[in-house]
């Protein structure tokens, strides 16, 4: 049998419990906003963005607590890896949940447009890239799992890919017309905060390599297409 757990092993469980209590809800909100994009449903996407709210104050919870426990504790080696990681893992759902309610804004806008001048394809497909990108980071973290995290930027490749594919697309439409410029900007849009959705969900898988191993930067060497910096998108 292993000792007991005294009150700070079980407050640094708790931390990790609640990066992940986080983690499902920022996944639930991008799931709302995609949702509320395809249905182009205004109510929907008035809810993600109006829940933004509780995806800030779990992210503050999680790095005072984590903050309060580096500070009475002093924890050395792997103990200060793990609150590192979750406080850096909350910074990074901070922000997907961020990229969440910038497409339920764009849904919204796109909602006064009328219906969509072509079937919604390419960012569904990307969107349920992202997504389980976002849900095996987390499961990695959960798991330790160092093989699943390096998977996850080998997935962001196709991310990439169909953004740039995707991209292409929408400003071919937008040379057609002025009546195909105002919804293509804006599906544009949302194109870039799912591409960003993938980094950051790679991110978090490097902070499970770090948790294991202490390495930061872990995909810096990794050789995958150039990422494209395109007009009128920025950074």
């Amino acid at each position: 049998m292993g000792r007991p757990l005294n009150a700070y092993d079980r407050a640094l469980m708790e931390l990790q419990k609640q990066i992940l209590r986080m983690g499902d809800y920022v996944a639930g909100q991008v799931d709302k906003a995609l949702a509320a994009l395809k249905a182009q449903d205004s109510l929907l996407a008035r809810q993600v963005i109006e829940g933004d709210d509780v995806t800030d104050n779990l992210d503050y919870d999680i790095e005072m607590a984590a903050l309060d426990l580096i500070s009475l504790q002093q924890p050395t080696d792997e103990d200060l890896r793990t609150l590192a990681t979750v406080m850096r893992v909350g910074k990074e759902l901070e922000r997907i949940g961020d990229y969440a309610v910038n497409i339920a804004e764009v849904a919204e806008r796109l909602t006064r447009l009328g219906p969509y001048f072509k079937p919604l394809v390419d960012i569904p497909r990307m969107s349920d890239l992202a997504r389980a990108m976002l849900r095996q980071s987390l499961q990695a973290l959960v798991d330790r799992d160092l093989e699943a995290a390096r998977e996850i930027v080998r997935a962001d490749d196709a991310v990439d890919r169909l953004f740039e594919d995707l991209y292409d697309e929408l400003v071919g439409f937008m040379k057609r017309g002025p009546e195909y410029v105002d919804q293509a900007s804006y599906l544009a849009l949302v194109a870039r905060y799912l591409e960003r959705i993938a980094d950051h969900a790679v991110n978090v898988a490097e902070m499970v390599v770090y948790l294991e191993t202490g390495q930061r930067r872990a995909f810096k060497d990794y050789q995958g297409p150039q990422k494209t910096v395109l007009p009128g998108l920025r950074q």
